[in-house]
């Protein structure tokens, strides 16, 4: 029997215009080797389908409370209340104690309101395919086509692999949103099959990028400068943050660098900051701070984008 390569994906998005040319169909798989305390998307760091839980939708223990009976670890408790905008009442909610929750599932398989869910999905690249094919219509007509983005999807080489070979057979475009802290080896080997790369660069101080992000960006920068050198195209990705990117010096560097990739880099995103993803670490039920500050000024982005501008870039901000 061929053996069938299988992926875990916790999203999948059809007419998303972000992510590369035209409409496209956007894949995040799960698993992040970094740890950006900004993340917007914390249900991709791990590498494991895992529990997540959504308050809003959490219809309380005198109406549900299965998951109380459901856990076989005794890893669902009361826990806080809210009250229903609709009737005043009171609702007793529940807690995940994480020391005790493996991601087992048998609370979200209980759960009459889908509040509890797991998060993470195994798709083998014909299912994912028969999707693709579904959308290739809107590619066709728009310029669009997939991307496949995480987490760092290359932390699932094969599959990434695959599904592009099978992508470039069909005449579809394809694009790689990565950070860029994968092996070269693996980047190599899907760089035939990659129109377009979405290339984080969160900045070139290696020991600040280490202190903030969780590792060193040496591997990050070369492997950019690798993929400029074998052809390949990259949309530069620069995540705009309070006292870390938004200095006029971090920008000089970032550009600096950049030019280095000469015309390989067809364009140059701004990604300012925003609050959107703390809601999903709350999710997880994490109880460390979640990072929140000040979303960049209008002024400040305009001010980023003409001095990568003046630099000769071409720039948005998205």
């Amino acid at each position: 029997m061929e053996k069938q390569i299988i992926g875990k994906i916790f999203d999948i998005q059809g007419f998303s215009v972000h992510d590369g040319p035209g409409i496209r169909l956007t894949l995040f798989l799960k698993g992040c080797p970094l740890s950006c305390p900004w993340c917007h998307s914390p249900e991709s760091l791990a590498f494991y389908t895992e529990l997540n839980w959504m308050s809003l939708k959490c219809v309380g223990v005198k109406k549900c409370g299965r998951c109380l009976d459901a856990c076989p670890r005794g890893a669902i408790s009361e826990g806080n209340t809210k009250t229903d905008l609709s009737t005043n009442e009171e609702i007793q909610l529940v807690k995940v104690d994480r020391s005790k929750c493996d991601n087992c599932g048998e609370c979200a398989r209980s759960c009459s309101s889908k509040a509890l869910y797991m998060c993470g999905t195994d798709y083998t690249v014909d299912e994912i395919m028969e999707r693709v094919l579904r959308e290739k219509p809107f590619f066709d007509r728009s310029g669009g086509g997939v991307t496949i983005s995480g987490g760092e999807c290359m932390y699932q080489p094969e599959f990434v692999r695959e599904l592009l070979k099978r992508c470039k057979k069909e005449g579809i475009h394809t694009a790689v949103d990565t950070t860029g802290y994968v092996k070269w080896n693996e980047i190599e080997s899907v760089l035939p099959y990659t129109d377009l790369f979405l290339y984080d660069i969160k900045g070139i101080d290696c020991e600040l990028h280490e202190r903030v992000v969780g590792k060193p960006n040496d591997l990050i920068l070369e492997n950019a400068r690798k993929i400029a050198q074998a052809g390949g195209k990259f949309q530069i990705r620069i995540p705009v943050l309070p006292m870390y990117t938004d200095s006029k010096e971090a920008f000089d560097d970032i550009g600096k660098f950049v030019l280095e990739l000469g015309d390989s880099v067809e364009l140059v995103q701004l990604l300012p900051y925003h609050s959107l993803g703390t809601v999903k670490w709350e999710r997880l039920n994490v109880d460390a701070p979640v990072f929140e500050t000040e979303p960049p000024s209008a002024e400040l982005l305009d001010e980023r984008k003409k001095q990568l501008e003046d630099m000769g870039l071409t720039v948005t901000i998205h």
